[in-house]
């Protein structure tokens, strides 16, 4: 009976609408866990500044490494290309990714709910759910990640695949909208209820579908034993006879397993790898955490006194779940146009929608509320197509390096360690940029130097210096982006032939999404 009912879902969900569906399991936590951790520790736990500072500074280290330290962990053994019949598919390295998810998929949720009791003193105990969390969540993010380059190749799939997760990752945006009913610092029990809630369906829906996508590849795996069980009595009648020779004669150098310094090496070489990572310091990590830092300050600044509390709420709201529901449009783009195409135009739509708001000044009040939420919304946008970019990457490492098996972890982390340094660079520069022109220091909240004159139309220098920020910032990430978006080469007929040469090296062993 059992197996019957586990049948039944298999036949009804796609392997696309699965995979996407781990998406919301991991966004319903994230996003309030980003909301109200802080308030939490320092309105309610009452941690002391050092404490806090020490925690985060520590998690900062962490959350820079552990991205490369789990990847190496996850795929060192698949750097090499060694000369054997024991060559692992990608419906074992999909399997392997889908058993990592289902153990740390419920351990995630698990450390979600340590935020929310106090069970240590408050200093210890930030530390620690800090690290734990983020552990945790690296895990589940780069097996996740890695699985959109290990189900397929093809741009159609992996938009396929993307837009599944766009379509689960909104849907979890709903658990923010639902927090603000049941948050109360004064009466933390219902909080407490809806976050308990919230991770027991995140820890029943990991089980689930991890459950359901093991069983699906299992099958892959048994059908193919056969096959596998030939070209092992074929390789070793060619190893007892003569040398061993293959049809894949530029993949099957016999190499010693690879270091980490011969791997950063190569990493190096990879001019690509480095103009991507370029472009994305400045997009994916600068810039979208530049507009979540210093999107309440523009709200007050701005248009606190031209719009009412509840617009502010709407604009927060909208620039929060439009970035998901604008990326399905996106990806439908990608299919006709290319991935590298699309983000050059969001690029450029960045730049001249800067440029009008910057020659239309700061008095246009409704320009000024389009311009704030779609500058966030397109940014995160982009942000969210980057992962096919680095799909496609991993397709490239694996040609050029002649890889046993594409190594698509190690190289999600790899990103993310040269790319989170700008987390900490959006706060120091926008406040290092107000303090410097309006003398507004935001931690003390009075001026350091004296006030910055007025300009002829009566402009505060406060409101003047946020809105040259707000302006000032996206034309200048714009110009360097598609500087370094145009020396990037992935793209077009050289894309085309690096999907080529991987499909025709794995030929049998790629997962083909759509008969799934």
């Amino acid at each position: 009976m059992g197996r019957s009912v586990w049948g039944f879902w298999q036949s009804v969900f796609s392997t696309a609408v699965l995979y996407g569906s781990l998406a919301l399991f991991t966004s319903i936590l994230h996003n309030v866990f980003l909301l109200y951790y802080v308030e939490t520790f320092v309105s309610i736990y009452k941690i002391d500044k050092i404490s806090f500072w020490v925690g985060e500074t520590v998690f900062l280290i962490w959350n820079s490494l552990n991205d490369p330290l789990f990847g190496w962990l996850s795929d060192h053994a698949f750097l090499s290309s060694p000369q054997s019949g024991s060559q692992i598919t990608s419906p074992e390295v999909v399997l392997k990714r889908l058993k990592a998810l289902s153990t740390n998929g419920p351990l995630f949720a698990l450390s979600f709910l340590a935020f929310w009791v106090a069970w240590a003193r408050p200093g210890l105990q930030f530390l620690l759910c800090l690290c734990l969390y983020d552990g945790f969540l690296t895990m589940v993010d780069l097996h996740h990640s890695a699985l959109l380059a290990d189900l397929a190749v093809s741009a159609a799939d992996r938009t396929r695949l993307n837009f599944h997760c766009s379509v689960f990752s909104a849907l979890g945006s709903v658990s923010v909208f639902l927090s603000y009913s049941v948050w109360d610092k004064e009466d933390f029990y219902s909080f407490r209820v809806f976050c308990v809630t919230l991770a027991a369906f995140s820890i029943l829906g990991f089980f689930v579908v991890s459950r359901l996508l093991q069983q699906r590849f299992s099958k892959e795996i048994r059908s193919k034993l056969d096959e596998a069980s030939t070209l092992k009595e074929i390789i070793c009648v060619h190893v007892s006879g003569s040398r061993l020779s293959v049809g894949h004669a530029p993949f099957t150098q016999t190499e010693k397993p690879i270091t980490i310094g011969q791997y950063l090496k190569q990493l190096s070489k990879h001019r690509n790898f480095m103009w991507f990572v370029s472009m994305n310091l400045i997009q994916q990590v600068f810039h979208c955490h530049f507009n979540n830092n210093f999107f309440p300050l523009f709200l007050e600044h701005l248009l606190s006194d031209n719009i009412s509390a509840s617009t502010g709420s709407i604009l927060l709201g909208i620039s929060y779940v439009a970035p998901h529901l604008n990326n399905l449009y996106f990806l439908t783009l990608c299919r006709r146009y290319g991935v590298y195409q699309v983000i050059r135009w969001l690029f450029m739509l960045k730049l001249g929608l800067s440029v009008v708001m910057l020659l239309a000044g700061a008095d246009h009040i409704y320009l000024l509320c389009i311009f704030i939420a779609s500058n966030r919304v397109f940014t995160e946008g982009t942000c969210k197509l980057l992962k096919l970019v680095i799909s496609d990457l991993v397709d490239e490492d694996y040609v050029v390096n002649r890889r046993q098996q594409a190594a698509s972890a190690l190289l999600f982390g790899m990103v993310n360690l040269l790319t989170k340094p700008g987390q900490t660079f959006a706060p120091l520069i926008g406040t290092w940029l107000l303090c410097v022109y309006t003398g507004y220091d935001i931690f003390q909240r009075t001026p350091v130097k004296d006030s910055v004159s007025a300009s002829d139309s009566g402009t505060p220098p406060l409101r003047l210096g946020c809105f040259y920020m707000l302006v000032f910032v996206p034309i200048t990430c714009a110009l360097l982006q598609l500087a370094t978006w145009s020396r990037f080469t992935l793209h077009g007929r050289k894309l085309q032939g690096i999907k080529t040469l991987r499909q025709g090296t794995q030929h049998g062993s790629l997962i083909d999404v759509k008969a799934i």
